[in-house]
């Protein structure tokens, strides 16, 4: 059961992240490889595979609570260049991190903004 949940979310997060997935796992290789084996069987084999929500909803959700969280700006920056590659728009990300302000306050939405920025500027978009 172990490998069909490593192998499911292994798959979910090559086609959500591509190589940008994949590096933040070997990042953890030397240091705490369980922690990789645990964000691929439980964050992307079990909840991002969960039926309810396609991976767009998924990436706004996590964009929104990255965004309000103000202090993971690394995984905001995977994370939306992960929506990117689901299918989220320019603008919904915008409006995603302005409705944010509403409930984390205006600089965590200035600092998502500014994310979305170093985003932009790395792909040219």
């Amino acid at each position: 059961m172990t490998q069909d949940r490593f192998e499911v979310g292994k798959a979910r997060l090559a086609e959500i992240d591509g190589d940008a997935g994949e590096r933040v796992i070997a990042s953890l290789v030397d240091i705490a490889p369980d922690l990789g084996r645990y964000i691929i069987e439980f964050g992307f084999g079990d909840i991002y595979s969960r039926p309810g929500l396609d991976l767009k909803s998924r990436e706004l959700a996590t964009v929104a609570a990255l965004v309000a969280l103000g202090n993971a700006r690394p995984q905001l920056e995977v994370h939306l260049r992960a929506a990117m590659n689901v299918g989220v728009t320019r603008e919904e990300l915008v409006e995603v991190i302005i409705q944010m302000s509403l409930y984390a306050g205006f600089p965590a939405s200035i600092n998502g903004i500014a994310a979305l920025r170093t985003i932009e500027d790395e792909i040219h978009v």
